[in-house]
C-alpha cells in the first residue's frame, strides 16, 4: 500500500509517498481502508521537528490521527465486520490506571494518540471504531476526532451553557471554527477573532455573534470590553492570548487552554486572577462517547463540519503547506 510519510522533519517538503506492506490485523484489531484523514496542527508540529513525540530517528513516519473509512479485514474479537463504515477515535489509553478507571479517559497517565492514517490502509484498535451512519460523509467524519472533539470537551470543561458569552481568539482555525459551530448549537454566544475579513464573514455565517478583525491583544481587549465581560475564554493559541483571555473574563469566569499555536509559554498577572476568582483549565482531546455524540449530531443535521479542501494522498505535502500558510478556513482532509 501507499503512504504519505514524513521522510525528513523539515516541514511540508519532507513528505514523501512510500510503499509499505499491507497491514494485517491482530487480535482485537481491524484493517480500515482509509477514505479520509484530516490533518492537524499536531501533525504539522511533528513534520516541523517541533514535537517531542517523534525524532529524526523515527523517520519515515506516517502520521494522521483522524481516520474515516471502511473495514476491510478483522482479527479475532474485533467486534466489527467487513464493510462497516467507521470513524476512529484516536485516543490510546492504558485502560488500567486510576484515571482510566475513574475517567474521563483522556486523563490517562499514559495518554497517547493513534498515528498512521495518511495511508491507503490502517490497522487500528477495533474497539476504538465508531459506527458511521450513511448520512455522514467520510471527509466530514474525518474532520471530527481532533478539532471538534477538542472543542466539545473544552465547552464541557468551561461548563458553558445557553446564553453564555464565550471568547474564541483565533476563531478561523480548525478548533476555532468547531467552537463557533458547537457554541451556536448549544445556544451560547461567541466573540471570534481573525485578521481576515473574509474569514470573519464566514464565521458569522456559522453563527458567530461578534467578530473582531485584529491580532493585536490590546485592540482585541478593547473590542471585547465594548461587547461585554465573557463567561469563558476558549483558547487554542496560548502565548500572549492567555493574559488577554483572563483580562476579559467576568468574575468567576474560566479560561480553557488546549494548544500553543501562538507560543508555548503563558504569562499573566496574579492579583487580578485570584481576586477575580478565575480559573485556568487545561484540556486535551475528549472521550470516545463524546465523539460518538458528535457523530450523532452531524447525522441528525445539528451541524455540518467545515471542510476547507480535500487532497489526494500525493498532495499531502501541499496540504501541510496550506496549513502552514494559514490560508485555510476549517479542516484540510486527505483522501487516499
Amino acid at each position: 500500500m501507499r503512504a504519505a510519510a514524513f521522510s525528513d522533519l523539515i516541514g511540508p517538503d519532507g513528505v514523501e509517498i512510500i510503499e509499505q506492506d499491507d497491514p494485517e490485523p491482530g487480535a482485537g484489531e481491524a484493517v480500515v481502508d482509509v477514505r479520509a484523514c484530516s490533518i492537524n496542527r499536531h501533525d504539522l508540529w511533528i513534520l516541523q521537528n517541533d514535537s517531542a513525540m517523534v525524532s529524526e530517528g523515527a523517520t519515515p513516519f506516517v502520521s494522521g490521527l483522524d481516520v474515516a473509512g471502511v473495514v476491510s479485514e478483522t482479527g479475532d474479537g474485533a467486534g466489527v465486520s467487513e464493510g462497516d463504515r467507521v470513524l476512529l477515535c484516536p485516543n490510546q489509553t492504558c485502560g488500567t490506571c486510576e484515571y482510566c478507571r475513574e475517567g474521563p479517559e483522556n486523563l490517562c497517565q499514559s495518554f497517547m494518540l493513534f498515528h498512521g492514517g495518511l495511508a491507503e490502509q490502517a490497522a487500528v484498535d477495533a474497539h476504538r471504531l465508531i459506527p458511521l451512519p450513511d448520512e455522514v460523509g467520510f471527509a466530514e467524519a474525518a474532520a471530527l476526532p481532533t478539532s471538534y472533539l477538542t472543542a466539545f470537551h473544552m465547552l464541557r470543561k468551561a461548563e458553558a451553557g445557553a446564553g453564555d458569552l464565550l471568547f474564541v481568539p483565533g476563531a478561523a482555525g480548525g478548533v476555532g471554527v468547531a467552537l463557533v459551530q458547537l457554541t451556536d448549537v448549544m445556544g451560547a454566544r461567541t466573540i471570534g477573532t481573525s485578521t481576515s475579513a473574509e474569514k470573519l464573514s464566514r464565521l458569522e455565517s456559522l453563527g458567530c455573534d461578534h467578530t473582531v478583525q485584529s491580532a493585536d491583544v490590546d485592540e482585541i481587549e478593547s473590542a471585547v470590553w465594548e461587547i461585554g465581560q465573557v463567561d469563558a475564554t476558549l483558547n487554542h493559541l496560548a502565548g500572549e492570548y492567555t493574559k488577554l483571555g483572563l483580562k476579559v473574563l467576568k468574575r468567576g469566569g474560566k479560561q480553557v487552554i488546549c494548544g500553543r499555536t501562538a507560543g508555548p509559554k503563558c504569562e499573566f498577572d496574579a492579583a487580578p486572577f485570584f481576586l477575580g476568582h478565575n480559573e485556568v483549565i487545561g484540556s486535551t482531546m475528549g472521550t470516545q462517547p463524546e465523539l460518538a455524540t458528535l457523530v450523532d449530531l452531524v447525522a441528525d443535521g445539528g451541524f455540518e463540519p467545515v471542510v476547507s479542501r480535500t487532497y489526494s494522498l500525493e498532495e499531502t505535502g501541499r496540504a501541510f503547506a496550506d496549513m502552514e500558510d494559514r490560508e485555510a478556513f476549517g479542516k484540510l482532509v486527505v483522501e487516499p
